[in-house]
């Protein structure tokens, strides 16, 4: 991906191999071997990999004032980083955690989001632990974000090239996403994760404490304690309500390099239950 978009300057650092405690279980079956639907696009070999992702994380907070975190999978190497050095996420602003889910589904059991029922011991030390608010981007509302096919050609008249290579990476999600849930298309979670950290508009939630369940059959749920029942300091702003077509004109605009007005007007035109933000 850094280098289709030219960007083989951003160092990309080696974390965690396993779960804390669990054993690891990949999601293969959702995007396929390589992490890129089958794709089989040539791994890159011209940029450095860096190890110690956990170390990394802890100097870039100690030197980094008021630092806003986007995690996207796991929070293993987050848990690493606190169990080494707790006082350096005094600088944390934030943490967004594409991850969870308070009334939707599993994406991976009946009741649990992959990146937390992965490696549920880590997800549940960082909401323990972190201190800071941790904004949960969970199924609710990426479920909302769905690329279909209609999107899809609409990316081939906006921008060719890209249009081509984000079909390459999604196709094995596509086939995923219809035998698994009967979608036409594929959500699309972490992207929205990243429009929230840039604007948090996006979503709109609620506060509460939130635990993760580490075993058992409901492995890896998050449980949201929305009545205060606990009555426990809220540990999570836990996000329900996104605005599809407000997302996906900047997605577009973003990754397509075209203006967010036109392809907003067309948006509206080619988005199932999409509303004019």
């Amino acid at each position: 991906v850094l280098r289709f978009m030219g960007r083989l300057d951003i160092p990309v650092y080696c974390g965690a191999e396993t779960p804390l405690v669990c054993d690891y279980v990949s999601a293969q079956d959702t995007h396929g071997e390589d992490g890129l639907g089958e794709s089989r696009i040539p791994a890159v070999q011209e940029t450095a990999w860096h190890t110690g992702a956990v170390d990394f994380i802890l100097h870039t907070l100690r030197t980094t004032p008021d630092l806003t975190i986007v995690a996207i999978g796991p929070l293993t190497n987050l848990a690493w980083a606190l169990r080494k050095d707790k006082s350096a996420f005094q600088n944390l602003n934030r943490l967004v955690s594409m991850g969870g889910n308070y009334k939707s589904y599993g994406n991976c059991s009946p009741v649990a989001e992959y990146n937390y029922w992965c490696d549920p011991d880590a997800a549940n030390e960082v909401f323990q632990n972190l201190g800071s608010p941790i904004h949960m981007i969970g199924l609710d509302v990426t479920r909302q974000i769905v690329l279909t096919p209609n999107i899809l050609e609409y990316m081939h008249i906006l921008n060719p090239q890209v249009a081509e290579f984000v079909r390459k990476i999604t196709r094995f999600y596509f086939d995923f996403h219809w035998k698994q849930e009967g979608i036409i298309g594929c959500v699309i979670n972490d992207p929205l994760a990243v429009a929230y950290m840039v604007n948090p508009d996006f979503c709109h939630g609620f506060d509460a404490y939130t635990a993760i369940e580490t075993a058992g059959l409901c492995k890896g749920q998050s449980v949201v304690d929305a009545k205060n029942f606990w009555n426990r300091k809220p540990n999570s702003h836990v996000l329900t309500q996104t605005d599809p077509i407000a997302f996906m004109t900047m997605f577009l605009s973003r990754i397509c390099g075209k203006e967010p007005d036109q392809i907003q007007k067309v948006l509206p035109q080619i988005m199932v239950g999409g509303r004019e933000s």
